[in-house]
């Protein structure tokens, strides 16, 4: 018997230790403020339509006029996008470089110029990806301000 439930116990160890990958992430909740997203004015400089999640570059001018460069991290994977009528191509054109865009992120906890990106307007206002619309107009267009 002590034999049996020797075997059982190693059998469910060896299976939780193999499936702990699986309920891994590297937790975007501690990584960015959501409590803190607001909206900022900014040009696209790259767009990287990649697993885990696409990446957006861009660049933000502070309230002196300087430029800071800023990357986002798009939320869904692309298996989402696609999902959601977003594929590679579409995505590519609608972020090319030089685009000009209203992006609502929430930004780092860090206080560096990374965040969370929730939505995306394009030049005219249209919506090219939205997530949450809950941001507040006006936040640190730097990504210093804030705690």
């Amino acid at each position: 018997m002590n034999r049996k439930v020797a075997g059982v116990f190693l059998l469910t160890a060896g299976l939780a230790a193999l499936s702990a990958p699986a309920f891994a992430h590297h937790g975007t909740g501690v990584s960015y403020d959501q409590s803190k997203a607001y909206k900022v004015k900014a040009t696209v400089t790259e767009f990287r339509y990649a697993n885990p999640h696409p990446q957006l570059f861009f660049d933000v001018k502070d309230d002196k006029g300087n430029v800071v460069h800023w990357s986002g991290e798009i939320a869904p994977n692309p298996a989402q996008l696609v999902q959601d009528g977003w594929g590679k191509k579409r995505s590519e054109a609608a972020l090319a470089a030089g685009t000009e865009v209203s992006i609502t992120l929430a930004p780092s906890r860090l206080g560096t110029p990374v965040g969370l990106i929730d939505q995306i307007d394009g030049p005219g206002g249209e919506l090219i990806l939205g997530l949450h619309a809950d941001a507040q107009p006006g936040g640190p267009a730097g990504g210093r301000g804030g705690n």
